[in-house]
């Protein structure tokens, strides 16, 4: 798939068969999360497959917008490394663009995919990271709830020319 017409057609999808997701198609997610680019190309990211149903659950339980989760095939959580990366800022945005990759080639190899935040919220990040036994320099950033899609959804224009400023406000 070509990656503008990835961009335009790729959606959060919520519903999912509950078929596992292969090995090959994990591995082709996690290659485009690490292709992302970084503040002063450190890569603080760490990716953790989380495929057993009961932590599944234990996710959907304290997450109210991932309670689809122990339907899909996986949630991938990145989390960002305060060792490689002092500055808050840079890890959630380094962090993000890995998601962004990950969601993008989710779409294009056939998968659907929704993104669920983590960070900064503390009734999110603390669970997860006593659930994922999370060292205490890595941040749960960000959740890629990934599976074979149930449901179908239609390319969105979100373009909106009147929030585009040239050279100034």
């Amino acid at each position: 798939m070509d990656v503008l017409q990835a961009i335009a057609t790729r959606r959060s999808i919520r519903r999912y068969t509950g078929q596992p997701v292969s090995e090959q198609d994990l591995n082709t997610l996690l290659k485009a999360g690490f292709q992302a680019p970084s503040a002063h190309n450190y890569q603080p990211w760490h990716f953790i497959i989380v495929r057993e149903k009961s932590i599944l659950e234990g996710i959907a339980q304290f997450h109210p917008h991932a309670k689809m989760l122990p339907q899909a095939g996986c949630g991938i959580i990145v989390c960002g490394d305060e060792e490689k990366q002092a500055e808050p800022g840079f890890i959630v945005a380094d962090c993000s663009a890995a998601i962004q990759n990950m969601l993008l080639a989710a779409h294009g190899i056939g998968l659907g995919a929704v993104w669920c935040g983590l960070y900064p919220m503390p009734q999110l990040t603390k669970p997860t990271s006593k659930l994922l036994n999370l060292p205490s320099t890595i941040i749960p950033i960000g959740m890629v709830v990934v599976g074979h899609k149930d449901e179908q959804k239609k390319p969105a224009d979100r373009y909106d020319k009147s929030r585009v400023h040239m050279e100034h406000w």
